[in-house]
């Protein structure tokens, strides 16, 4: 067996194609990982509400890493850390939204608020991610320079039309650590394929970190090995030709 004991998977772009499926040659070979021993952890910007059914449809009962880190699961259904926003900050990236004129969203442990459902007030919610979208350049520029000067934050996306902000120091790198602690492994062993800036940080921290060939052009050049793209097996060629060898 090689020397790799744990797949982290990002979800969208990269486990799923473009239809949010998993195909049937992907499940195949995360099955063969599984079976010579290979942890297999999902690790996604996903609240865990709707990762966890692609995790039961893979079998999966490992932990898994949802909201870029803001939760970690030590196994589907058994939460081992979570790590909140300040509702102040909350405040204000809603401010910076409503002054950019931006379609925003918001996880909190009850679920989704967004642009059009937005509650009264914050207090009585646990506030995990706080993301904008907007197709404008200029504005999303904007909104980052802004949350910048904010401080105290830690910035990603996961498509080129959106920010996501957890609070500083939460990622998937952090989530994934936190992982290998509870699987008694190094980083070195772990293999991290993603296609997102929010997959960036555990791209670079682990032993092979690999980039889908439909990511984005900075996680192509801070990876260590570019596949196919999401609707091509690209996680396929990550099993067969890099881990079970």
């Amino acid at each position: 067996m090689g020397k790799y004991k744990l797949l982290a998977l990002d979800m969208d772009g990269t486990l799923l194609n473009d239809d949010h499926e998993i195909s049937l040659e992907t499940t195949k070979w995360i099955h063969k990982a599984m079976r010579e021993g290979i942890h297999v952890c999902l690790s996604t910007g996903r609240a865990a509400s709707s990762a966890l059914p692609y995790g039961q449809e893979l079998g999966l009962d490992t932990p898994m890493v949802t909201v870029n880190g803001g939760e970690v699961w030590k196994s589907p259904r058994e939460l081992w850390r979570r790590y909140l926003l300040d509702q102040e900050l909350i405040r204000q990236m809603k401010a910076i939204a409503d002054e950019a004129d931006s379609w925003f969203w918001a996880y909190t442990t009850e679920g989704l608020f967004n642009t059009e459902r937005w509650p009264d007030s914050l207090d009585g919610f646990e506030w995990l991610k706080f993301g904008y979208n907007t197709e404008i350049e200029e504005v999303r520029h904007d909104i980052l320079i802004k949350l910048q000067n904010l401080g105290g934050l830690e910035i990603t996306n996961s498509s080129p039309t959106n920010i996501e902000i957890n609070p500083q120091g939460i990622s998937k790198e952090s989530g994934i650590k936190e992982v290998c602690g509870l699987l008694g492994i190094t980083m070195d062993e772990v293999v991290a394929v993603g296609d997102s800036l929010n997959d960036l940080a555990v791209i670079q921290a682990v032993g092979l970190g690999v980039a889908m060939g439909n990511a984005q052009e900075t996680v192509k050049e801070a990876a260590d090995l570019v596949v196919a793209s999401n609707n091509e097996d690209g996680i396929v060629e990550v099993i067969r030709d890099h881990i079970l060898v």
